[in-house]
């Protein structure tokens, strides 16, 4: 017995001769091709006003003289990394980094608990008082800081906190915690009420359905209230420049002042110190990348 394999080009019939063919109809969100070539030029636009910024940036920083910044041009003739070895080599550049550090890493783990565990309470629990506890924090963030340096120096005063990383690390959560509660709030309000009754059902404590449940389940926003919070301790420069006395104490916001003087400004050792502040932020990026996109979304999507 033979068989014959019937080709699945053969088995589409040819237009009849004299005929036009069937117009392709465009299903519905498909985009033509003018908007598909207008929105990628709209995103082509986009990134690169994006990272012109930091293209200068790095391009500034490649001038061997402070005063490059005033005549851009010479400096593709005369690039060099000797700023970054100065950088690194002749000023506290490492004390900095390992303060930063610090300030930033026990910001970000101390203001993500305590706001995971705010926007927890007040997303499952119904205790008196639970909206105006949120409308409280929102609150806070209206009162600009400089009003709140001086007061804040004299308490710290009095609990012996000036000069230390605590000063700042607290500070910073005050700052945070507010925005990450509001922020983890909404995303515990996606997930179901049943896993917590399914942990109570198990046994677990309401602390335990927290832990071992609802956290897991949270990554996405808890990433972004992790990197918010580190972003923010690293860019602070108010608290900072007041609350920290001894120079081997200083961040890079504080560091980076260094560079100018009453009559003098170099610029080109601040370009390189700030290229260099950017490889820990974007490190940092790195590791939480793949739930920020999901945290940012779905965080707003209830409550």
């Amino acid at each position: 017995m033979s068989t014959t394999t019937l080709d699945k080009t053969d088995a589409v019939p040819a237009p009849a001769p004299g005929t036009t063919p069937r117009r392709r109809v465009r299903r519905r969100g498909e985009r033509g091709p003018l908007g598909a070539a207008l929105l990628h030029g709209g995103l082509v636009l986009a990134s690169l006003v994006a990272l012109a910024p930091v293209a200068w940036l790095c391009y500034l920083s490649l001038g061997p003289d402070k005063e490059d910044y005033l005549h851009p041009a010479g400096i593709a003739g005369k690039a060099t990394f000797s700023n970054y070895g100065y950088v690194l080599q002749h000023t506290g550049f490492f004390d900095w980094f390992k303060s930063t550090m610090i300030v930033a890493l026990g910001t970000t783990l101390i203001g993500v608990f305590v706001a995971a565990t705010t926007g927890y309470a007040v997303s499952r629990m119904r205790f008196p008082g639970y909206k105006q506890l949120m409308w409280v924090l929102l609150l806070t963030q209206a009162f600009p800081i400089a009003i709140l340096i001086v007061p804040m120096y004299e308490i710290f005063s009095d609990l012996g906190l000036i000069d230390t990383y605590w000063s700042l690390i607290i500070i910073n959560c005050t700052t945070a915690v507010p925005y990450s509660a509001w922020l983890l709030k909404g995303y515990f309000d996606t997930i179901p009420f049943e896993i917590d009754e399914a942990g109570r059902v198990d046994g677990l404590s309401p602390f335990g359905t927290f832990f071992r449940l609802i956290l897991p389940l949270a990554r996405p926003g808890l990433a972004v209230a992790a990197f918010y919070n580190f972003i923010t301790a690293v860019g602070e420069v108010a608290f900072a420049t007041t609350f920290l006395l001894d120079d081997s104490k200083y961040t890079f916001a504080v560091g980076l002042q260094t560079y100018v003087s009453e009559h003098d400004a170099q610029w080109n050792y601040m370009a390189a110190t700030a290229v260099l502040i950017a490889i820990p932020v974007t490190a940092f990026f790195y590791l939480v990348q793949k739930n920020l996109v999901t945290g940012l979304t779905a965080g707003g999507t209830k409550g």
